[in-house]
């Protein structure tokens, strides 16, 4: 294989990967999102500002995914636009959400890493 297909393989397997992430996140499915990182794998949220909080290893990022689905259970994730390119890939999106009937939302991107098929790092960023 030449140097070439071998990131075109890469490119799609992030792809295939982040489809079936982005899928059960907008679900909230716990178990199908930890399924597909890595067992020292890195999250870093949103919040709290300016920085946001970091988790690290599957145990702390589950326990954050758990959470937080739980406490937005009325929550919608749109991705709006990907980019991959190898084992890297940026998400622009829309978190949409409802508390005490009033509706809101945020916009951001992430930032994946992935490494043998999984998500290796997930860095959140938000408009402020």
């Amino acid at each position: 294989m030449s140097i070439r297909s071998d990131e075109r393989a890469l490119t799609a397997e992030t792809e295939s990967v982040l489809a079936r992430f982005n899928d059960a996140f907008g679900r909230g499915d716990t178990d199908v999102v930890m399924s597909l990182m890595t067992e020292d794998c890195v999250f870093e949220n949103t919040f709290p500002a300016p920085d946001g909080e970091r988790h690290v290893g599957a145990r702390n990022v589950r326990e954050f995914w758990s959470g937080f689905f739980a406490s937005t259970p009325s929550a919608r994730f749109e991705a709006e636009e990907t980019i991959v390119s190898g084992d890297r890939a940026v998400v622009r999106w829309v978190f949409h959400w409802e508390n005490n009937g009033v509706a809101g939302h945020v916009r951001g991107i992430d930032l994946f890493r992935m490494r043998h098929g999984k998500v290796a790092e997930k860095l959140s960023y938000v408009k402020g």
